[in-house]
């Protein structure tokens, strides 16, 4: 029985084996709300104000400091228990501004990582914005550009802007093969799902754009898309399939945590259920493992320390406002490639 077991093991699970044997490079990539990242100071136009001294949440610096460094503690350990090292970007959401990510990459835990920050201020009212981490020595950024989620509407006889968080649009290059990543906060379930497929369509829109532009290109789109896989948004309005046989020049996204949702996994609870709202999904290039670099698989990262101990909460995130973390768990997907494999590009 012990020799079948072992058997099957190595049938099933032959990339572990060899990426543990160095014949595949391997490198994470993450995603991660950091719930509220929030400097002390206001930012002008900006309502900002529960997270300053006086605000409802006695914001200070030493509450800043704290949790900054709880935030630079998680990002470290993101896919590392795999990859022996920091995850090659980090999608984040709900940053305040260029100011917080600053500290952040000069934390004591990250500082060293050479964390490069691809950042552009958006329109949310209360100056939550997303961006992206990326190792400079192992990610060239060729260009960094963002669209706004604006949306005009009529209420009670007036006309008005509906803006969100803009989606940032980082292009790149890993060892020579062109890559995209986008980070995306898109409306909360606050709005009704049609804000949220207008968030689908843009996406949708910028990525088909940079298809036509670069037939083939790689694209990774990551956020917090408060949908779940199943909803409109995102199998719809964006188009991301969670099977592979469902794969075409068409449906050219594909979801891994389609499947992880459909057993009731997730990333952040609510009424005593489960939503995953935090996702990274990809173009179906990222399923051919004899090119370049290709997807091996998908986690939801949640430590125990980032899980309430005890009481009603038992198991849900650990949140900042109670001396934690983040209402979300990260994600990460792990991106392989031959070793002794050239950049086809």
């Amino acid at each position: 029985m012990k020799q079948l077991t072992i058997l099957f093991f190595l049938i099933a699970f032959p990339l572990v084996l060899q990426a543990q044997k160095n014949d595949y490079k391997v490198y994470s990539v993450a995603f991660y709300n950091m719930e509220n990242l929030f400097d002390t100071l206001h930012d002008e136009g900006k309502n900002d104000y529960q997270y300053l001294p006086d605000g409802d949440y006695k914001w200070t610096g030493q509450k800043y400091l704290d949790k900054q460094k709880r935030m630079s503690t998680i990002i470290a350990k993101l896919g590392k228990d795999v990859t022996k090292q920091a995850p090659l970007v980090v999608g984040l959401a709900e940053i305040e501004n260029r100011n917080v990510l600053n500290d952040l990459v000069n934390t004591p835990k990250l500082k060293g990582e050479n964390y490069g920050i691809a950042h552009i201020e958006g329109p949310d009212k209360r100056g939550v914005d997303v961006a992206l981490l990326y190792k400079q020595d192992l990610l060239k950024v060729n260009k960094v550009s963002a669209r706004d989620l604006r949306i005009k509407e009529t209420y009670a006889g007036d006309n008005w802007e509906f803006k969100s968080r803009n989606q940032l649009i980082v292009e790149a290059e890993l060892e020579g093969e062109p890559i995209v990543f986008l980070v995306n906060h898109w409306p909360s379930r606050a709005a009704k799902s049609p804000y949220r497929e207008e968030a689908g369509k843009l996406q949708r829109s910028i990525i088909d754009s940079l298809r036509k532009e670069h037939p083939g290109i790689k694209c990774v789109t990551m956020g917090d898309f408060n949908d779940d896989p199943t909803n409109k948004s995102i199998r719809k309005a964006l188009g991301a399939v969670g099977d592979e046989k469902e794969l075409t020049e068409d449906a050219y996204l594909f979801n891994p945590f389609y499947k992880m949702y459909k057993k009731g996994l997730g990333t952040l609870a609510y009424r005593d259920s489960w939503n995953l709202f935090d996702q990274i999904i990809f173009t179906k290039e990222f399923k051919n493992k004899k090119e370049g670099w290709f997807f091996w698989k998908a986690e939801i990262c949640s430590y125990p320390e980032l899980k309430n101990k005890e009481g009603r909460y038992k198991g849900y995130p650990f949140r900042s406002f109670n001396g934690g973390y983040s209402d979300h768990f990260p994600v990460v997907i792990y991106l392989l490639k031959q070793a002794n494999s050239n950049s086809s590009k």
